[in-house]
């Protein structure tokens, strides 16, 4: 079983029960070179790490969205050599957040499977507060569990930050990301989807107009996440730096 470190300590079998395929699909992504190969150990048993379960996650995401397995490919080469397995998980998510809905029921079994380890139940408080899932009405019922953000939610179950830090936290990142969609609207409104209804009589115009809405959710997500990590940077250095 994996631990808490980035070692590479999953089998096949295990990796495939984290991720939710399986064994088959692994071994395809491996010989289409999307996924790297294992550090093979005593007797000759390949060994997976926590980037190996990432990349397999974010390449079943990209499935999900309709990607190509070459398009894929693409994808996955244009990325840094050297991400983390974080980081591949930030991708994932970010990558997830363009579908409708990527939420998934589950039972506490399979949710504890999917997290690769066992869940207590203040762990199930703190991933309820971080949005990560949504606890059953009855009891014995699913768990709805949004996979975009599982992966990250169960690292920061280790990260000492008490429950009403992650609530106010996600208080204020609803607020604000909230008010960022309200004025982006305001604006695509405004400034373009009103000229378009003065132009309907042109298909040209029209086919444009489609293509646009198509491909504007995940360009402003990117440029939102983007925007957000750097002046998070920059606001943290000047915190710490100032003291």
């Amino acid at each position: 079983m994996a631990t808490g470190t980035d070692e590479p300590t999953l089998t096949v079998d295990e990796l495939a029960a984290r991720a939710g395929v399986t064994v088959r699909t692994v071994r395809f992504y491996s010989t289409r070179g999307l996924l790297p190969p294992p550090v093979i150990g005593p007797r000759r048993v390949g060994h997976y790490g926590a980037d190996h379960l990432s990349r397999l996650a974010l390449i079943e995401e990209l499935q999900h969205q309709g990607m190509t397995l070459a398009a894929i490919e693409r994808y996955l080469e244009q990325l840094p050599p050297d991400l983390s397995a974080h980081d591949l998980a930030i991708h994932r998510a970010l990558v997830a957040s363009w579908a409708p809905d990527t939420a998934e029921d589950m039972s506490w079994a399979e949710l504890e499977k999917r997290a690769g380890r066992v869940l207590a139940e203040p762990d199930v408080e703190r991933l309820a507060a971080m949005g990560v899932l949504v606890r059953p009405q009855e009891e014995g019922g699913a768990y709805r569990v949004d996979l975009g953000l599982l992966r990250l939610g169960v690292e920061l179950l280790d990260v000492p930050i008490a429950h009403e830090t992650i609530l106010a936290a996600r208080t204020v990142l609803l607020e604000h990301t909230r008010s960022a969609a309200q004025e982006l609207t305001r604006l695509f409104r405004d400034e373009v989807w009103s000229p378009y209804r003065e132009r309907e009589g042109d298909p040209e115009h029209v086919a444009a107009m489609k293509s646009l809405s198509a491909h504007m959710q995940p360009i402003v997500v990117q440029a939102l996440v983007t925007a957000f990590q750097r002046s998070l940077k920059e606001e943290l250095r000047s915190a710490f730096t100032a003291q």
